[in-house]
């Protein structure tokens, strides 16, 4: 079977909507549903993101509608980065809000292009250049207030300015040269997920990338599906969409969250494959988040098997109560039944894991399996014997690390990396613990586990050469070291 040739082709844009609740959003979206594209919706406050497809001048524009709610900000922030396009819709008669200031922070952060749609231009309030000072006043400079956002007024209600606005996004989707593979399998983004007690669970997704076909089977973070039935907007069951559409699969075994990635395979031996890796991704982060972000505190992955699920509860709750000022016990997995292979498996995923019985076996495959993996296993039929022996391996774990901090200067984060040779490597980072110092010695660490060891060769702050950096400042760095640097590998400064 001859692997696929790569075949890149320009792909349509996916524009988010976003701003304020009552500035527009949902007006403009309907204006441009109802005069590009036939499609019947009932009326409403939108609750989760929604795609829609239009066809603009014979180019069609994929549109993401994002709850105007405070309680969506998350959502609103994951369509952000769902997005290639953004309008930023603010009212004329209302001006700059805070939502409208989230809104353009979410933006940024996602890195993409974007336009201002100054909208309710029509009513007798309107007042565009009060919102463009508005604007330059919280550091956004349209064009014609000394930057170069484009900036458009429209009426979402009469369609004035709305032709124009469609126009700027185009002009911005060529500037970014959007291209898609069709012969790829298909990748993108949950755009949300429903119930039906009938059906299943189904969820729309947005195909960013390659060609989604029926027989294939979806996988996302936390979910997996095969694809018997994929409908396209209008709800038509097709046998296969590209990039850029959103589609609506149904059977799931779970609900996917919304924002998270998907990928599809050809097989069904594939697609647990890849649950599998992206469970085993999902554990360490969770762990190295807790770690950095949470209060520094060591995160430790336990795995918890017992005989019946009375005396699951009952342990859980006792192994939580052990969680200390400087180690975060984090319960990974519980289950009823015999330590497994699975269960090493699973705990293999997470640095430093346990595995807890409680008046259960171990399968002697599960033995040899733990001893490779170098996983510590401990079963007892007494629970108070299993608290004893796990704050023994605390107060270990506590000692090894505060034995380590006497010799550690500081901890850094790679957040960026500029540019490698065999030997010299530029980067980017945040100072996390302590301080960075020139001409210092580095171990090199990536997800708990020592890869390398360098010297700290220059060290900027603000594009100004100096000497150190302190605790939560960000730098700039050329490093001496053979090792291969990725983002999120941490610099220990010795």
């Amino acid at each position: 079977m001859t692997e696929k040739q790569e075949i890149l082709i320009k792909r349509p844009p996916v524009v988010v909507v976003m701003g304020h609740i009552d500035h527009g959003k949902s007006t403009l979206l309907d204006f441009i549903r109802k005069t590009n594209i036939v499609e019947k919706e009932a009326g409403g406050i939108t609750q989760h993101i929604g795609a829609y497809e239009a066809v603009f001048k014979d180019n069609k524009i994929t549109f993401l509608d994002t709850p105007g709610h405070e309680v969506f900000s998350q959502m609103r922030l994951r369509g952000a980065h769902i997005a290639d396009i953004a309008i930023l819709i603010v009212a004329a008669d209302e001006g700059v809000k805070p939502q409208t200031l989230e809104a353009y922070e979410s933006i940024k952060k996602a890195n993409i292009p974007f336009a201002i749609a100054i909208n309710k231009i029509d009513k007798k309030n309107a007042d565009p250049e009060r919102v463009k000072k508005q604007l330059s006043e919280k550091n956004i400079f349209v064009e014609g207030y000394g930057g170069n956002i484009p900036v458009v007024n429209i009426s979402a209600k009469t369609g004035e300015g709305v032709e124009e606005l469609l126009d700027m996004v185009l002009l911005l989707a060529e500037m970014e040269n959007l291209l898609g593979d069709p012969n790829k399998n298909a990748e993108g983004f949950v755009v949300e997920s429903t119930l039906d007690h009938k059906k299943g669970i189904s969820a729309t997704l947005l195909i960013l990338d390659g060609t989604l076909k029926r027989g294939m089977f979806v996988v996302t973070e936390d979910a997996t599906s095969p694809v018997k039935i994929i409908e396209d907007f209008y709800g038509n069951s097709i046998d296969e969409a590209t990039f850029s559409s959103p589609v609506k699969i149904t059977g799931f075994n779970k609900l996917p969250r919304a924002g998270l990635t998907f990928k599809s395979f050809n097989t069904k031996r594939e697609a647990e494959k890849e649950a599998e890796h992206f469970r085993q991704i999902n554990i360490e982060k969770e762990c190295l988040r807790e770690d950095i972000k949470d209060d520094k505190r060591i995160c430790l992955p336990v795995v918890i098997k017992t005989d019946v699920l009375g005396s699951l509860e009952a342990l859980e709750n006792e192994v939580n109560k052990l969680s200390k000022e400087k180690i975060k016990i984090k319960v990974i997995r519980t289950g009823v039944g015999n330590i497994n292979e699975d269960d090493v498996k699973f705990a293999s995923s997470a640095t430093n894991s346990l595995i807890l019985g409680f008046n259960v076996e171990t399968n002697s495959s599960a033995k040899e399996l733990a001893k490779r993996f170098k996983i510590e296993i401990f079963s007892s039929n007494i629970i108070y014997k299993i608290t004893e022996w796990l704050e023994e391996r605390i107060k270990e774990i506590e000692s090894k690390n505060e034995n380590e901090k006497e010799k550690i200067l500081g901890v850094a984060k790679i957040l960026k990396k500029f540019s490698q040779t065999k030997t010299k490597k530029v980067l980017g980072g945040r100072v996390i613990l302590g301080k960075i110092i020139e001409g210092k010695k580095i171990k090199i660490k990536r997800n708990e586990e020592e890869i390398g060891e360098g010297k700290i060769l220059e060290l900027q702050k603000n594009k100004t050469p100096v000497k150190e950096v302190n605790e939560q400042e960000e730098f700039g760095v050329m490093v001496e070291t053979k090792t291969e640097l990725m983002e999120g590998d941490e610099l220990v400064i010795i």
